[in-house]
């Protein structure tokens, strides 16, 4: 196993008994030494999971909530001399009067009706026999009617048939507000600190949220999404690093396997605000209303110690650890915090590097910033398009929903049970290439075996979860402090093409039905053989320099041979 300069030795849980009471190894004064020291994973650490839990399910519900406020209704045409004011959507005259779209009616056409030029109140025209079957016509005046009691920016703002592509266009808008909004939230939490990125957009996203809830028009509601998903796109990525940078290495897999948990407790927390607030102002106000209580992390959430030493900030660094020893019911002596900041500071003096060297680090890192993107978009098309293009399950969308979130919970654990027994490429790599072959096999199963697809469709989908996780793990391993949230999100800024890319997938079925399967699949297991060219990265400290981040994956010779070769 490769290790860089700063790695533990191999005899670390010996050393951990012996100087348990007394402090870390002399010869091993690091940050991850010290963590080991005070609690890995301490009552401190505990408190801290538990305030990054509630913007990660804020941030989940805020990336979503277009799926339901910028929903399609099931409407259609209403039919003038049939319909009354308490009429149903499926009555017995939409049978012969109104066009089927596949097992649904159509919603925007209806059937001529050979009598209506005549029709006066005493006559009943509404039969089979009036209805001209050759000769469908659109529905007058946008005059519908809808089978969901439901209130979303179709019916509240006019968007109907021909206009859908407004609503559609929704998602591009806040999928392109990630897009800018993710690497500036990473420069902001790489130069500002990663309290301060949460805090502030997750304060920014609660604002322009309750403030698109009353959105006069379709224009500012546009406006607002863009916004909202601009500021806040950056909880996740911030949340996920800083649950990184908190705890020891021997507890780092599950610590952010219980964070990325509650992005789906968030999506399904959605989905039942959904269900019980079917106006869509309301839902909103309901959503994003909680969240302001972000404002308080500015005072209470505590910086990164990682990232204060990778700046320079050691004093604020020292009083952080101290009351986590002190929380955490350990000793921890001053002159330990001493010698890790001499040792901080000698390293940033000697690596010769800017505070954010952005430059130099796509100069070393650029082929593995290339394939970190690449992996990124295949997990995020492949991700988003299974959920697009797999049939629907029977029952209302409220529930589906939350049974398409509740699959990706064992999802966020699998990387639990491998990346440490197998190591960060090998599971990555077998994660997506499984995904892929579970998408092969629903060409197989046809359309006769649906319970077999439908395994298929969830065991996929419950892989391409997990291998997101180990992702998002690995990309914060490769990359230095002062530029892991800045390229963590770059990467996810480039994966962002594969969310915009995946509404689009459905229209390739047009073509061939099996080309959506064929794309997934085929991107996936591409990708999955790319990412063994991944340095592995398990069980080692995590590097504080560019010139540590580019030691990573290079075999050193023993030290036997280096005294051979001086002598």
């Amino acid at each position: 196993m490769p290790v860089t300069e700063e790695s533990p030795p191999a005899t670390i849980p010996q050393m951990e008994v012996a100087t348990q009471a007394n402090g870390p190894d002399p010869e091993d004064i690091t940050l991850d030494a010290i963590l080991k020291h005070i609690g890995q994973f301490g009552r401190f650490q505990l408190f801290i999971f538990l305030l990054i839990c509630l913007p990660m399910m804020f941030h989940a519900m805020f990336s979503v909530t277009y799926v339901f406020t910028a929903g399609t209704l099931m409407h259609r045409c209403n039919i003038t001399e049939c319909d009354g004011p308490n009429s149903r959507y499926e009555e017995p005259w939409t049978e012969y009067s109104i066009p089927k779209n596949g097992k649904d009616l159509d919603k925007c056409r209806r059937y001529e009706n050979k009598e209506l030029s005549s029709w006066n109140q005493t006559a009943d025209i509404c039969v089979a026999s009036n209805y001209n079957r050759d000769n469908a016509e659109r529905c007058a005046d946008n005059d519908f009617v809808f089978r969901d009691q439901e209130l979303t920016i179709s019916n509240d703002f006019g968007i109907y048939c021909d206009d859908e592509w407004k609503l559609s266009l929704v998602g591009t808008i806040n999928n392109l507000g990630q897009f800018f909004g993710i690497p500036l939230g990473g420069v902001v939490a790489d130069r500002y600190g990663r309290s301060f990125s949460i805090a502030l957009g997750g304060i920014f996203g609660a604002v322009l949220g309750i403030v698109r809830s009353y959105s006069p028009n379709y224009v500012w509601f546009l406006i607002f999404e863009f916004l909202d998903n601009l500021t806040s796109s950056t909880l996740y990525s911030t949340c996920f690093i800083i649950g990184i940078e908190l705890v020891g290495p021997k507890r780092r897999v599950l610590a952010c396997s219980v964070i990325t948990v509650f992005y789906a407790v968030g999506e399904v927390a959605l989905a039942m605000f959904a269900k019980g607030f079917q106006n869509w102002r309301n839902l909103l106000r309901i959503t994003y209303g909680p969240s302001l209580i972000l404002l308080a992390y500015f005072w209470i959430l505590p910086e990164s110690v990682r990232w204060l030493l990778s700046v320079g900030k050691e004093e604020r660094a020292r009083a952080i650890l101290r009351r986590a020893a002190k929380v955490n019911k350990r000793k921890l002596s001053e002159s330990v915090l001493d010698k890790l900041v001499i040792a901080n500071k000698d390293k940033l003096q000697q690596s010769e590097e800017s505070k954010f060297p952005i430059r130099e680090a796509f100069r070393n890192f650029k082929w593995r910033i290339a394939n970190c993107s690449l992996c990124w978009i295949v997990n995020v098309l492949v991700y988003y398009g299974l959920s697009l293009n797999v049939v629907l399950l029977d029952g209302d969308k409220y529930n589906n929903f939350a049974y398409i979130a509740l699959v990706e919970i064992p999802g966020f654990f699998m990387p639990l049970l491998i990346m440490d027994r197998f190591g960060r490429r090998y599971s990555l790599c077998g994660l997506m290439i499984f995904s892929g072959i579970c998408c092969i096999g629903t060409i197989f199963a046809g359309g006769d075996q649906q319970a077999l697809q439908l395994v298929l469709f969830l065991v996929g989908k419950l892989t391409i979860t997990a291998s997101f996780q180990v992702l998002y793990f690995f990309a914060s391993e490769i990359f230095p402090t002062n530029l892991r949230n800045s390229l963590l999100s770059f990467c996810s800024m480039m994966g962002r093409f594969g969310s915009m890319l995946a509404p689009q997938t459905p229209l390739l079925a047009k073509y061939y039905a099996n080309a959506p399967a064929i794309l997934f699949a085929c991107a996936a297991i591409f990708s999955g053989c790319l990412t063994l060219f991944f340095p592995e990265t398990t069980n080692l400290v995590l590097p504080t320099t560019v010139k540590e981040a580019h030691a990573i994956g290079v075999k050193k010779p023993p030290k036997d041979q280096n005294i051979n070769q001086a002598a």
